[in-house]
């Protein structure tokens, strides 16, 4: 998954950054932001990818309304961020840039309000962002930030699908394929949650696709 910062290099924004783009999350939210949670799934695993990027946007819309709601409510910033990350995937260029920090504010509002909220979801979210974003003078990315981040919200929620993905994900990035390869099995083995069953659906198709890519690479060192 991880090919956004070299595509971000050569548009500013590549059209690859899902998840934190693309982090879905186990929680009790408002049913306004649980609205938002279950359409994120649909858009971003069930709609074609010719209008994916119009979805989205109107995605954007309807999370921006219900962090209006409840502007101190982490999970309503949590899945806003989702949202905006997610759009800013689809579109790419310098615009993709700014909904990129967009998301990062909600991620950092969501931690100093609760950290602990949808398991620790804004600390992986983030470190989504600082792996996947390029680096100075293009954006503000920082594997080393990522590292840390993703280490907490594995710590918040050291068996859940998407900490152990998207952790997987950042360690194939850096070389440690091993690692990426149990990260990713730990992924596939986590338990189901309930009324996610697409969201799970997604994230176990893409750990699956990943780690083959991860197996391959190691037998063929």
């Amino acid at each position: 998954m991880h090919i956004l910062r070299n595509r971000l290099v050569a548009t500013a924004l590549g059209a690859t950054l899902l998840a934190a783009t693309a982090a879905a999350f186990a929680g009790d939210p408002s049913p306004q932001v649980a609205a938002v949670r279950d359409r994120w799934a649909e858009v971003n695993y069930n709609v074609p990818k010719a209008q994916r990027e119009a979805a989205f946007e109107a995605l954007a819309k309807q999370a921006a309304a219900a962090k209006a709601a409840q502007p101190k409510d982490a999970t309503a910033l949590i899945w806003e961020g989702i949202v905006l990350s997610s759009y800013a995937g689809e579109r790419g260029g310098l615009g993709a840039l700014g909904l990129a920090k967009q998301a990062r504010a909600d991620f950092e509002q969501a931690i100093k309000l609760d950290p602990n909220a949808l398991d620790g979801s804004a600390y992986t979210s983030l470190g989504v962002l600082y792996y996947q974003v390029p680096g100075w003078p293009v954006g503000f990315g920082d594997d080393d930030k990522a590292r840390e981040l993703l280490r907490k919200g594995l710590k918040a929620n050291p068996d859940g699908i998407d900490p152990n993905y998207f952790y997987g994900d950042f360690l194939r990035d850096q070389g440690d394929w091993k690692a990426a390869a149990a990260a990713l099995e730990k992924a596939l083995a986590a338990p189901s949650r309930p009324g996610r069953e697409l969201a799970d659906q997604g994230r176990r198709k893409e750990a699956t696709a990943l780690l083959a890519k991860v197996r391959a690479h190691l037998a063929s060192r």
